[in-house]
């Protein structure tokens, strides 16, 4: 079976690119680091790395299995963390895992309070451009919660946290400016170059979703790959964006417009079947806390929804 301490030291041999530089990082002798490498390679049946003259390469065998050397230790260190919480440490480490809008326009005012209240506890912050890749790195264990929309066939606690609300985002001047309703329907935009998003963002797939139950294909003037661009390059006239209401900052310099029919997803937070009690304390603060919707869109996250948004966006 193979130790913790050859899985370290094979991701770090392959990090480094160098059994010298890993050497150094890990504080041991060469030859200690070889013997350990030949003992996992024994251990699992074949070589895993082939030595080069400046370099390493990984063998077809190291490549099957690195990700499983890298989530043994990854789940080893999430172990420890747990022993230390249960012991009743006021410190350790948390692994919160957002997609990006929600990093951007909910987590911030949380994480501030969450350290006032925990100074001791590191956040450590993943963030994901899709739902989907979300919920398969908290299936992988690289996290102890995850925020985004609500997972498919998850076995742990999910707890909603509000109904997010989205917004279309033009230039000041665009003509739409003198709509006396603030809304606008999205047929009314069809005929325009769109602020998309990068393909494996999932507002991507959520922005299609919309356009096709509109009876439209909206058509890219530029796909931006970092949500937070996409109300600044619609701002600057370069095509509508739909983007959550959230993420806007405050005094923005652009027109805001509420879709119509309005368009809305479910956000969740969810854990793993039994979540440590710091991971549930941070779930806790999330669900008093976290702000969905800006104070003037509240109101409207309480009607019914007349859009469903693909919740893998």
């Amino acid at each position: 079976m193979p130790t913790l301490r050859q899985l370290e030291y094979l991701t770090t041999v392959v990090d480094t690119g160098s059994f010298t530089r890993a050497a150094e990082q890990l504080h041991v002798t060469q030859p200690a680091l070889s013997h350990q490498i030949r003992a996992l390679e024994s251990t699992v049946g074949g070589p895993l790395l082939e030595r080069l003259p400046r370099s390493v390469r990984l063998t077809p065998m190291g490549r099957a299995v690195l990700p499983h050397a890298r989530a043994a230790l990854a789940e080893a260190e999430r172990l420890h963390t747990v022993a230390r919480r249960t012991a009743g440490l006021e410190e350790g480490e948390l692994e919160v895992a957002a997609i990006y809008s929600v990093s951007l326009g909910i987590l911030p005012p949380v994480l501030r309070l969450w350290r006032h209240q925990h100074p001791g506890v590191r956040i450590r912050l993943r963030e994901y451009p899709h739902a989907d890749r979300l919920q398969d790195a908290m299936t992988a264990g690289r996290a102890d919660l995850a925020i985004g929309p609500a997972p498919v066939s998850w076995e742990g606690p999910i707890r909603e946290l509000g109904v997010e609300e989205f917004t279309i985002v033009l230039p000041t001047d665009d003509p739409l400016a003198a709509s006396p309703t603030a809304t606008v329907a999205l047929t009314d935009l069809a005929d325009r170059a769109w602020v998309h998003y990068a393909p494996d963002n999932g507002l991507a797939d959520l922005l299609d979703h919309a356009c096709a139950q509109a009876g439209f294909h909206p058509q890219a003037a530029i796909r931006a790959e970092q949500t937070s661009a996409a109300p600044l390059l619609a701002a600057a006239g370069l095509g509508p964006a739909l983007v959550p209401a959230n993420i806007i900052p405050p005094q923005f310099d652009g027109l805001l417009l509420r879709p119509d029919p309005p368009i809305r997803r479910t956000l969740t937070a969810y854990t793993r079947t039994r979540p440590d009690p710091l991971t549930v304390a941070f779930a806790d603060l999330l669900a008093q806390q976290a702000r969905v919707n800006p104070a003037g869109l509240s109101a409207a996250a309480t009607l019914p929804d007349q859009t469903d948004a693909p919740a893998r966006g």
